[in-house]
């Protein structure tokens, strides 16, 4: 069985994505301390790339490694979920401000009630995300916060809490966040005066409705000034304006006739689409267009003390041998895997050999032998070249004799993720020697943890040839 390949969650993130996920990353490490990050540097360093580029290679490998690319995957998938629901939420306000508006059909319908039913909530909102825009640096908005919530709730993942906070800080630096969840807080809007407008037609359609206005305080003239002032705009638009004779004959009873019912029935409508619709239609455009001319200009700031501490190991200005970084609190568990791209040839190598052994055997024509890896410098200078030239086939050999400690266990799954496929060879041990049985199941146990295959002795068949 050839070792199993652990694909990205996402083969082609976006680059807001690589952004964000640099991001959480950043937060990640200025709380709870430098990541062991050997392996993400390296792989980063040899990709190449400005500064940038790198860091959100090394951060995207980091979230591979770790799980957060997995969370962003569970809190995109809570996003959409979130997102189904307040499309449902606009769907069914929609309808029932319509509903309400107009009622059953049985009494008349008072078209001021109406019309502030209509419009009398979204109007307070649209005031309140003006002032929001014109005092608050930046605001997320009652709409967004709700969304942002959900989307956390939904994730079902502990790991997907850091990434809201993260992409609202990246996003408040570049004070494109209003712009993005102005879209989602105008397309709600806009979602709900639609299906309002429908209901309406639909009703209208379908029910013989009276209009009338009431009131105790305000004459004839005071609504015949109000409705020509509410109406003039939509009327430039082909909706009906009702006349002043209309207008003041609707204050005494319902009108019998259908150039009444016809003529309050447009006004009401075109009030709607243009103190409605329009408004929110245009500022879902003004925010879309600014959302995507910030996102473009999006970059990371390489100035914040996270992303200043990775110049140096991510575009050295020499090489250091030795440690630089203290052992992490918790080390991450290895995994092997596998690299397909553009692999050739065979490489043979062995790991922490005894030097009284004969190494290395007898090898076929087209194979490599890589040496034996003792030391870190060994190490790196052989991942470095298998970075650069990965292989087809990689057999790794080993001793049993020795315990397959953490070290060992991680630079087998790093050489693994360097090749496209990889084998195992516990050696055997030397004339007059035996292996601990207990010593060698805690190889076995450890190889299949790392779903890496085995043997007991040098397949070199399969490595010249690539079968047994």
């Amino acid at each position: 069985m050839e070792p199993r390949v652990r694909p990205f969650e996402n083969p082609t993130p976006s680059r807001l994505q690589r952004l964000w996920l640099s991001e959480t990353i950043r937060l990640r490490e200025e709380h709870a301390g430098p990541l062991e990050d050997s392996e993400a540097n390296r792989r980063a360093q040899a990709q190449g790339g400005a500064l940038s580029e790198r860091i959100q290679t090394r951060a995207w490998l980091l979230g591979e490694r770790d799980g957060q690319v997995q969370a962003l995957q569970h809190w995109l998938q809570g996003a959409r979920l979130a997102g189904l629901f307040l499309l449902l939420l606009a769907i069914l306000s929609g309808s029932g401000l319509a509903v309400a508006a107009l009622g059953d059909g049985l009494r008349s319908v008072n078209v001021f009630w109406a019309l502030g039913s209509l419009l009398g909530v979204h109007l307070l909102l649209l005031l309140g995300w003006t002032l929001s825009l014109l005092l608050s640096r930046d605001s997320a908005g009652a709409l967004g916060l709700v969304w942002l919530w959900l989307s956390a709730k939904l994730a079902r993942d502990a790991q997907a809490a850091q990434l809201a906070p993260s992409l609202l800080l990246m996003l408040q630096r570049q004070r494109i966040s209003r712009w993005g969840l102005g879209v989602l807080v105008h397309g709600f809007w806009l979602l709900t005066l639609l299906t309002a407008l429908l209901t309406l037609l639909a009703l209208l359609a379908t029910r013989r409705y009276g209009f009338v206005w009431e009131s105790t305080l305000l004459g004839g003239d005071s609504f015949i000034a109000l409705t020509h002032a509410l109406g003039s705009l939509p009327a430039l638009l082909g909706f009906s304006l009702p006349d002043a004779e209309l207008i003041r004959a609707s204050g005494d009873s319902v009108l019998a006739s259908e150039q009444a019912r016809l003529s309050w029935a447009g006004w009401l409508v075109g009030v709607l689409v243009v103190y409605g619709l329009l408004p929110r239609a245009g500022l879902l455009l003004l925010c879309l267009w600014r959302w995507q001319r910030g996102q473009a200009a999006l970059t990371l700031d390489l100035s914040l003390p996270g992303y200043s501490l990775l110049r140096e190991r991510l575009q050295p200005s020499s090489e250091r041998l030795g440690i630089c970084d203290a052992a992490p609190a918790q080390l991450h568990q290895a995994h092997a895997g596998s690299s397909v791209v553009d692999s050739q040839g065979a490489v043979l190598v062995a790991v922490e050999l005894d030097p009284q052994r004969s190494w290395p055997p007898p090898l076929p024509n087209g194979i490599s032998d890589a040496g034996v890896i003792d030391s870190r410098e060994q190490r790196k200078q052989l991942l470095d070249q298998l970075s650069r030239f990965p292989p087809a086939r990689l057999l790794i050999a080993c001793d049993p004799r020795r315990s397959p400690d953490r070290g060992s266990l991680a630079l087998l799954g790093e050489l693994a993720r360097s090749a496209a496929a990889t084998r195992i060879c516990l050696l055997p041990p030397p004339p007059g020697e035996t292996l601990d049985s207990a010593r060698l199941d805690d190889w076995y146990r450890a190889l299949e943890q790392l779903e890496l295959q085995h043997s007991n002795s040098l397949p070199l068949s399969w490595l010249e040839h690539g079968h047994d």
